[in-house]
């Protein structure tokens, strides 16, 4: 028996108006941390579902200001 191979997009409901407030993407049971917007031709956005969106927006932030502390 053959499995079908879906979107990863569909398979956590990606395209369900449920999980997307405004412009954020929030989705607990998706695993991704980027997600292409709902058109794929705007680019990616995080999933707010996820922790890891918070470590790496965190770790963005500390390396600017850490750069801007440096380079004083």
């Amino acid at each position: 028996m053959k499995k079908s191979h879906q979107n990863s997009s569909q398979d956590f409901d990606h395209d369900n108006p449920d999980n997307w407030r405004g412009i954020f993407y929030f989705n607990r049971k998706d695993p991704r941390v980027i997600v292409p917007k709902l058109n794929p031709s705007m680019g990616w956005t995080l999933n707010f579902g996820n922790i890891y969106s918070y470590v790496l927006i965190c770790l963005l932030i500390l390396i600017i200001v850490g750069f801007s502390y440096f380079l004083k």
